[in-house]
């Protein structure tokens, strides 16, 4: 415990080394959020509804916080610091640990940020927000873990594809966050919440207006994030019994 507490310390060292980084994963959803929020001043019709919208937003921007913590152990495997560590005592899961841990903060920091800027726009602040803000850790974890399985695997030029570029859109066109998933619906709607995206917004949605439900949408997010954490595992573990030949 002692030793990937330590090397979580080192990973918090790590990205502190690169704020603008760090402020562009926070800021970026926030952006987002503020320029919807602009189009829907400027249109008849209720496209943009900050009670609907917030929740969608704070789960797309966490796509960021995975392809951050993809980088981050992607570079550490190309270089010759994790073949160094690979000789420590450190199991693959105190690894995967230590690197989950340091992001943690950050997506609850842009889940915090996001919804303290939405109530400046005018949603109204409620105890609901905290239930929120809890709502949101297993889909935190889920896309840790994502960053973390693309990252074990792939190079970070690699990462930078998948995570920035596929999971991104992944996020925005399946969670339904712009645009009702009802409005669609057939196999797109039924690949939606297959998926983890979606259920991951609707429980934040749930939670956010005090209906009922969320649990059932929230046991998906938490089914997934748990077994993409297991795959991280195991890929990291694979890099380093061939690392260690």
């Amino acid at each position: 415990m002692k030793r990937m507490l330590a090397f979580s310390s080192r990973n918090v060292k790590e990205m502190l080394r690169d704020p603008l980084t760090v402020a562009f994963g926070i800021g970026f959803p926030v952006a987002v959020l503020l320029l919807l929020t602009a189009i829907q001043s400027n249109v008849p019709v209720d496209l943009f509804n900050l009670e609907k919208l917030t929740p969608g937003i704070a789960v797309f921007g966490l796509s960021f916080v995975s392809l951050f913590s993809a980088t981050l152990i992607s570079k550490d495997r190309s270089t010759s610091f994790l073949m160094r560590l690979f000789a420590s005592p450190l199991s693959s899961v105190d690894f995967i640990l230590g690197y989950t841990l340091p992001m943690l903060p950050i997506a609850i920091a842009q889940s915090v940020v996001c919804f303290g800027v939405a109530m400046i726009l005018g949603l109204t602040p409620t105890l609901n927000i905290i239930k929120v803000l809890i709502v949101l850790l297993p889909a935190d974890i889920l896309f840790i873990a994502i960053g973390l399985l693309v990252g074990s695997i792939f190079n970070d030029k690699q990462v930078g594809g998948l995570c920035g570029a596929l999971l991104t859109n992944l996020t925005a066109w399946l969670s339904g966050t712009w645009f009702d998933l009802e409005l669609v619906g057939g196999a797109f709607k039924t690949a939606s919440y297959a998926l983890p995206f979606a259920r991951a917004v609707d429980a934040s949605r749930l939670a956010l207006s005090g209906g009922q439900g969320v649990f059932t949408h929230l046991v998906w997010v938490i089914g997934y994030a748990a077994v993409v954490m297991v795959l991280a595992v195991l890929a990291f573990r694979k890099k380093m019994n061939g690392e260690n030949r």
